[in-house]
């Protein structure tokens, strides 16, 4: 033990100087080192600054992170978490997609679960996830519940934090695309759903000419009901926007709760086709020195959709634009072209935006927007929304580089964004309510940090909150290139993990995560202590689905049985190390079988699968878990269910027969 510590004091001491040098690594990093880490430094070229990165992202084993990053999944459809500083990757979650290792989708809840998203006539099973929303209270996440949206289909899904299993996913009746979702109000009240594409509301066949005057964008709010842990579709309101493109909102806290603020590009309407002579869209979209940033004062909107001020399309109630403008529910703001992010500040006092064709990022001023909201005389764009002028509106500008997109918070005053075609993590001061922080260089760049490569989004611990953390923010890459082993044309994804404890021009890189299984796009990050997730289900027969006790679970083996009723086949089992009960069932071709299955361990981690050849059935079944499938015996044979989890010594003998007699 003792020269076990001597060895770690001398290894801090080394890094300590040669964190302190400036510069290049020095040509002896492994100076200082114990011989036997000195000659792991030498064998593998490691620099001062590379064993520092290493000190602060090891995370041993059976030690736990601080933080949980919530990731989207992109075109997976699902979510990731992972942990930091270690960048682990810890679960997927199935959300969209049926994914097998969790048995979503394939015979149990899952099922249904899925089922809601479906279009009347067309199942989907695929969506491109964009951006989770964590549950808040207060503007700080609550670690209840995590929402994502899908892109592809316009749906929304509700995740329990308390198994991290999808409840829920809702279909947005009146929009396709949805690439602005999901983003909280500060209690968590409602989640919103911005549009993307303009279209007829309800997708409607409408052709290219009428674009101006038929297609529309869409804001949704759905309410959530958080002791039901489910949005509320009867209790949810859209707003009718005009036909520019919306894309990223932030909801205002603080001083701004009560307001939401969204992003807009095509201000222009181009609608695009080349092959019919007209621009095409990423030139036609790009002609304005500005678009338009999206204020909504959402709590007199909610007023306005309970005093019953709405049209009703398809099952949906959809405030009228123009009842938006006559109940002062919408305004309009110029900011950068071809915006691509709006994010509060952490006492709600400031929108920052980056525009990705304009060096600066935009800082509006929340108490600016409303004196002027006040003052009225507002001018109006040309469908009636009126107009703040830019010099009414905003607060400050700062100079970062090249594709300013996204920005998160720390508790140093200091703001963080992405720079897309720089590549780069600018680090800046805040100013104005934040000066008190830095007031020798308030609205200030202080730091670029090179990543690899073209960052999207960006994430920091807390950093959409009101009290943000600091200590860390991850760079999601959208290219890795060089980055990782060739692995073929298709490469993954970078997140990297950069160390941001320090203030000054002090960001340092730790870490590279190749995310191999999307694209994924934005991502949460928070303290793990406020996720209270179960170890095991609270009592044996728990349905995820419902989240209480299922009517049909069965307690203990003699409680198991087979039970038939005309041609329909009811079956209760228990599933316990290292066997089924029963391990035999006999029915007929032809049969409706309807089949209940209860794990009975109470041991973490004691998860047991039951796949069943032929039939496409494969469920996880978490201690304590029930689940029942359903399904038509129409193919006579010999079939085998087993256990998919390695649950003991004897779990190649954890198996049992379904014996299917032909119907002649």
């Amino acid at each position: 033990m003792y020269q076990r510590t001597l060895s770690m004091l001398l290894l801090f001491g080394v890094l300590a100087a040669g964190c302190r040098a400036r510069g290049p690594a020095t040509a002896t990093p492994s100076a200082g080192l114990p011989e036997d880490a000195a000659a792991v430094a030498a064998q593998r070229g490691l620099t001062p600054e590379n064993i520092y990165a290493a000190l602060k992202t090891y995370t041993p084993s059976g030690q736990y992170d601080p933080y949980l990053m919530i990731a989207s999944g992109g075109q997976s459809g699902q979510m990731l978490v992972i942990g930091v500083p270690s960048m682990r990757i810890l679960k997927v979650i199935g959300v969209f997609t049926p994914e097998p290792w969790q048995g979503y989708g394939f015979g149990g809840s899952g099922d249904e679960i899925l089922a809601q998203g479906d279009l009347p006539d067309q199942e989907i099973r695929w969506g491109d996830t964009h951006h989770p929303g964590l549950s808040e209270t207060n503007g700080e996440y609550d670690g209840q519940f995590v929402f994502i949206n899908d892109k592809a289909n316009a749906r929304l899904a509700v995740v329990d934090l308390r198994d991290f299993e999808t409840k829920q996913i809702v279909k947005n009746p009146n929009s396709m695309i949805d690439h602005g979702g999901t983003f909280v109000t500060p209690n968590t009240d409602y989640v919103v759903e911005g549009p993307q594409y303009a279209a007829p509301i309800g997708w409607e066949y409408a052709p290219q000419e009428s674009y101006a005057d038929v297609y529309r964008g869409l804001i949704t709010f759905w309410k959530f009901d958080r002791v039901a842990g489910r949005v509320d579709p009867a209790q949810s309101f859209q707003i009718e926007l005009p036909p520019y493109w919306q894309d990223l909102c932030d909801a205002g806290k603080g001083v701004s709760d009560g307001w939401i603020f969204c992003n807009s590009f095509n201000t222009e309407l181009a609608t695009g086709g080349p092959e019919d002579g007209n621009p095409p869209f990423e030139a036609g979209t790009a002609k304005n020195d500005t678009d338009y940033l999206h204020i909504f004062d959402w709590k007199k909107a909610e007023a306005v959709f309970q005093a019953g001020n709405y049209d009703t399309i398809n099952g949906m109630a959809v405030i009228r634009l123009e009842t938006a403008i006559e109940e002062g529910l919408l305004y309009f703001t110029p900011e950068p072209k071809s915006p691509h992010g709006s994010d509060v500040t952490p006492g709600g006092e400031y929108i920052v935006v980056g525009g990705k064709l304009d060096p600066h990022v935009t800082i509006y001023s929340f108490e600016k927007i409303q004196a002027a909201i006040a003052a009225g005389g507002l001018s109006a764009d040309q469908y009636g929304v009126p107009v703040i002028p830019l010099d009414q509106s905003m607060e400050a500008q700062v100079e970062l580089g090249l594709g300013p997109l996204h920005t998160v918070y720390d508790d140093k005053g200091y703001a963080y964004t992405s720079l897309f075609l720089d590549s780069a993590v600018a680090r800046w001061t805040l100013g104005g309510a934040y000066a008190d922080k830095h007031p020798e260089e308030p609205w200030t760049l202080v730091q670029k940090l090179p990543v690899q490569y073209n960052i999207g989004h960006i994430a920091a611990a807390e950093g959409d909150t009101a009290s943000p953390d600091g200590n860390y923010v991850v760079a999601l890459n959208k290219w890795s290139i060089d980055r990782f082993n060739n692995v073929g044309p298709l490469l993954p994804q970078n997140f990297q993990l950069i160390d941001t404890s320090q203030t000054g021009d002090q960001m340092k890189l730790l870490y590279d995560l190749p995310i191999g299984m999307a694209e994924p796009h934005y991502a949460q990050i928070i303290s793990a202590d406020k996720v209270k997730a179960f170890e095991v289900y609270p009592e044996v027969g728990w349905n995820p689905e419902t989240m209480a006790v299922d009517a049909n679970a069965v307690t203990s083996p003699e409680q198991s049985r087979v039970e038939r009723d005309g041609n329909q086949v009811e079956i209760w089992m228990t599933v316990v190390r290292s066997h089924y009960t029963p391990e035999w069932v006999e029915i007929k071709q032809g049969d409706h079988v309807v089949w209940h299955l209860t794990n009975i361990e109470r041991t973490r981690d004691a998860t047991h699968g039951f796949a069943l050849s032929g039939y496409n059935i494969n469920l996880s079944l978490e201690p304590g878990e029930t689940q029942t499938i359903e399904f038509d015996a129409n193919m006579p044979g010999t079939y085998n269910f087993f256990c998919t989890e390695f649950c003991s010594a004897l779990h190649l003998e954890m198996t049992g027969y379904l014996l299917v007699e032909p119907a002649d």
